[in-house]
């Protein structure tokens, strides 16, 4: 990983409709002040846009990609296929399955090619937003001391006791 104070996270998401779930990645982000973009690329519908974004992405200063999926969920494991960048998978919820056939999809990974897959829907969109937070505060102190802050505010609104 190349070592810059200016690194940044790029979000992709297979289609519009992902966007919802996603969103959440980039509120996160917002909040903690890495610097990120946003990209609709499908793996099935998109190829050529997928793979031209994986291989450009080191030369585009991407320390982290998070990759949203639903239904079949290729995208997070073709983009891992073709770049050495760490991606984030999220399995979206869908229609027909509530999210286990993106899971298993972005989770079953064949040995040699790594995805780090987070939880169905939300609860994986915004994690994977803090995980990326995290990979990209190893080589940006400032970034690393507004996540700090960020989870220390966390741990301040969990009340001692019941009202």
């Amino acid at each position: 990983m190349k070592k810059s104070k200016n690194l940044k996270v790029a979000i992709v998401m297979g289609s519009q409709s992902d966007f919802k779930t996603m969103k959440l990645s980039a509120n996160i982000l917002k909040k903690i002040g890495v610097q990120f973009e946003t990209k609709i690329i499908s793996a099935h519908r998109t190829p050529k846009r997928m793979y031209e974004f994986a291989e450009s992405a080191s030369r585009n200063n991407i320390g982290v990609i998070i990759a949203g999926a639903g239904g079949s969920a290729h995208l997070p494991g073709m983009i891992s296929a073709i770049t050495s960048i760490p991606v984030l998978g999220v399995p979206v919820e869908s229609k027909k399955l509530k999210g286990l056939d993106s899971l298993l999809s972005i989770a079953q990974m064949p040995k040699g090619i790594p995805v780090g897959t987070l939880a169905i829907g939300e609860d994986g969109a915004i994690n994977a937003a803090l995980l990326a937070a995290a990979i990209i505060a190893n080589s940006n102190p400032a970034v690393k001391k507004k996540l700090n802050n960020w989870r220390s505010s966390q741990t301040r609104s969990v009340k001692k006791n019941p009202k």
